[in-house]
């Protein structure tokens, strides 16, 4: 095999938080819907729709960058309505998963993510997700950020139709 399909694994690392004017049960439970997560992703989820839990698996399937994704992910930690993470069960990255924390706060809830992962194939991994899945993964974090702050703060209560 050649060197460069060998070499270590770089990890990426992305961090992000937004205040949410709203109860920690609420923007929680808008958290772990999947129709939510399914409205910035843009993948396809089977299941289609629900909240996930400890052991749920959620199959996602799009396209990105030209090329057809498949991604399965498993809860791997769930402890409500603190925390849960996701990981990849299988699917194209070397490894991947996602922390969700979540803080009571005086002004509403503090959401904090964190993601790591790495691609396969070493310092051409590495280089591919320096400049093309780090912005993208950014993006996805602030556009989920943003619909869940608006789902979750709406003054006509359009979170009931999600919790």
């Amino acid at each position: 095999m050649h060197p460069i399909f060998m070499a270590p694994v770089h990890e990426t690392i992305l961090q992000d938080s937004i205040l949410i004017r709203s109860p920690i049960d609420r923007v929680f439970a808008l958290s772990t819907n999947v129709e939510l997560v399914h409205q910035t992703l843009g993948f396809k989820p089977f299941p289609a729709s629900g909240r996930v839990s400890f052991g749920s698996r959620v199959h996602w399937k799009g396209w990105l960058f030209g090329l057809p994704q498949s991604h399965h992910t498993l809860i791997t930690a769930f402890d409500p309505p603190h925390f849960f993470q996701d990981s990849q069960e299988a699917g194209r990255f070397a490894h991947f998963h996602h922390d969700h924390h979540f803080t009571e706060t005086p002004e509403g809830t503090l959401l904090r993510d964190e993601v790591h992962f790495a691609l396969p194939f070493g310092a051409l991994g590495a280089l591919v997700a320096k400049h093309l899945l780090e912005p993208h993964v950014q993006r996805l974090l602030r556009a989920r950020f943003q619909l869940l702050k608006h789902v979750a703060e709406d003054p006509n209560e359009a979170w009931r139709k999600y919790t």
